[in-house]
């Protein structure tokens, strides 16, 4: 790998706040990092042009086109998800991570 050089970036918020949270779920050190990265894994792709399309990426129940039953099914798979217990917590305490503490209000003196 050759050398790095530093260079200024503008971004949108939205999309810095995606590769804040990419960083930080993928393990990276950095967003710069992320973004290095990103821009290594394009260029080795050999693909040129316009981003690819999510046009085809989900399927519609064709029983239900117009999407009118929607609201009640993603309302069913929240509140399915809210019965399940939080597993987050259970592997980070296996992990040994500590959970962070909350400061206790502190009384004035008056």
């Amino acid at each position: 790998m050759s050398g790095k050089q530093a260079i200024s970036v503008t971004l949108g918020t939205d999309n810095l706040t995606w590769l804040k949270g990419r960083a930080g779920a993928g393990g990276v050190r950095s967003v710069s990092e992320l973004l290095d990265q990103l821009v290594t894994a394009a260029r080795q792709s050999g693909r040129v042009g316009p981003a690819t399309s999510v046009v085809g990426t989900i399927d519609i129940d064709s029983s239900d086109p117009w999407l009118e039953t929607a609201d009640a099914a993603l309302r069913s798979i929240y509140e399915t998800a809210l019965g399940r217990p939080l597993i987050a917590r259970a592997a980070a305490a296996r992990a040994g991570v500590q959970p962070a503490r909350r400061r206790s209000a502190r009384k004035r003196r008056g």
